[in-house]
């Protein structure tokens, strides 16, 4: 199966923050990859700003130590990477002042798509905002790129949004949470509304309950500064796993259109009960035999109650879903690295077979990462005599191997950025709905605060705080195998 290339229009992108972390890790091999498969028109700029002041040689050399650090040996075609570094261009910009923005308004096409990516820390987007509209260099049609965190509350994300908002329209915004740019996350959307053999059965009625997991092997390493002051409430949970549960639980649709997609969101998030203290499980992991730090020794405080992992029971008050529980699980230095979305079926009403044999109920799993892939579980005969004996097995279809060369995933970020020049914002967040994910998430974060909770510890390279399990067990049931 060849995959369909569909180039974009001719655009500008300014990447503000170019000499960064993100940009050269992802966003520039990105590029190149979208450049090399022909999306790419090759009137095309990629505007590099930042602060440090060079020329346009050293940048395209940096471009170049970028795309051969990070993008895998067999990708590195030295022709393709020469005429797609003839596309950069650089401004070196005061992001709180006034240097560059005149210079970089006089490089801007009007005729071309304009996009403008914040590759930088949130306190400076109503800083680039007002200054992209105070010199004249976005148009009407421009589109700006912000990353999260949107906010740390409701109060700083309804802040932030207002001061966006004061330079540019809803439709000009495209909040990038890069969860769903990966090839499952939007075949969830494919698999529930494109086939009919699923979405009869997609609520309380037939399912038993969704668990959603996202977990990490690495700890929080260089980040402890920053995360002491998130956790991964703030960091996962608000944002990441919202996310996924929006897309597993929404409502179909009127139309697959952005505003259309996203209002479905919206009311899943509302629908969202308040989380009982009981229901939530936070955890911290410790140093690990091999020498491994704890999250303390990172951390800005030695003494810090932030936690590193989080599992909680989510409940959906709305017809689809009352009575199905959600169970939400995040963590790093966990025992291994794996996203995924585990659907798990109600059994059959009546059993037919000995207890011995009785069948097991359906388990769909869509896998995030690692091996993007669907996974249906069924029970059917053991094969050969002696009798009905019952067994389970998986019907698989991991991308790579089921698609060919149409299975080899474009990173996520790739495909979003592509999407932003398309003017597509359908996997991009609304302002509304990140208020409304806040609004959900403030009274947990208070309520463990008030309360004075402290982590429970676990072992780093294990599932998580034994209490987590009990999550589970209490109502009879179980996390997935992978991290069990």
């Amino acid at each position: 199966m060849v995959s369909r290339v569909i180039p974009v229009e001719d655009f500008d992108l300014v990447i503000i923050g170019a000499t960064g972390d993100l940009s050269r890790r992802k966003i520039l091999p990105g590029l190149f990859r979208r450049f090399s498969s022909g999306q790419m028109p090759e009137t095309s700029r990629i505007i590099g700003a930042a602060r440090s002041e060079m020329d346009v040689a050293e940048w395209r050399g940096r471009v170049r130590d970028a795309l051969e650090e990070f993008l895998p040996k067999e990708e590195q075609d030295g022709e393709r990477i020469e005429a797609f570094l003839l596309q950069m261009e650089y401004i070196a910009i005061d992001a709180m002042g006034e240097g560059g923005w005149k210079e970089l308004g006089a490089l801007m096409r009007q005729d071309a798509v304009q996009a403008f990516y914040f590759s930088v820390a949130p306190s400076l987007f109503g800083a680039l905002a007002e200054r992209l509209k105070h010199f004249g260099i976005a148009n009407e049609d421009a589109r700006i790129v912000v990353e999260k965190p949107f906010g740390r509350d409701l109060a700083s994300a309804r802040a932030l949004n207002a001061t966006l908002a004061e330079h540019f329209d809803e439709h000009q915004i495209y909040r990038i949470d890069h969860y769903l740019g990966k090839e499952t996350v939007q075949n969830l959307m494919a698999v529930r509304f494109a086939n009919i053999l699923f979405e009869p059965l997609w609520n309380a009625q037939y399912v038993d309950h969704v668990q959603i997991t996202v977990a990490e092997t690495v700890g929080v390493g260089g980040r402890g500064a920053y995360y002491d002051k998130s956790g991964a409430m703030r960091d996962m949970v608000q944002n990441h796993l919202m996310q996924l549960l929006c897309l597993t639980a929404m409502e179909p649709p009127s139309h697959f259109d952005p505003d259309a997609v996203r209002d479905e969101k919206v009311k899943v998030i509302r629908a969202l009960d308040p989380v009982a203290p009981d229901d939530i499980v936070r955890g911290q992991y410790r140093a690990s035999a091999d020498g491994g730090l704890a999250y303390r020794d990172d951390a800005e405080d030695p003494a810090s109650k932030t936690e590193s992992y989080i599992a909680m029971k989510v409940q959906i008050s709305n017809w689809r879903w009352n009575g199905t529980p959600f169970y939400l699980r995040t963590g790093k230095r966990m025992k291994a690295r794996m996203s995924e979305i585990v659907v798990n079926f109600k059994e059959p009403p009546h059993n037919i077979f000995t207890e011995a044999d009785a069948p097991r109920c359906n388990v769909l799993t869509i896998r995030l990462q690692p091996d993007e892939g669907i996974d249906l579980r069924m029970t059917i005969k053991e094969p050969g005599p002696g009798g009905m004996r019952l067994v389970e097995v998986p019907m698989d279809m991991t991308f790579a191997e089921a698609l060919g060369d149409a299975g080899e995933n474009a990173d996520a970020y790739e495909r979003l950025i592509m999407d932003v020049i398309r003017g597509n914002q359908t996997l991009f967040m609304r302002g509304d709905e990140v208020e409304a994910a806040w609004r959900w998430t403030d009274p947990l974060i208070n309520g463990w605060k008030d309360r004075g909770d402290v982590p429970a510890g676990y072992d780093a390279g294990s599932s998580g705080p034994d209490d987590a399990l009990m999550l589970m067990h209490r109502d009879g049931r179980r996390w997935s195998e992978i991290l069990s």
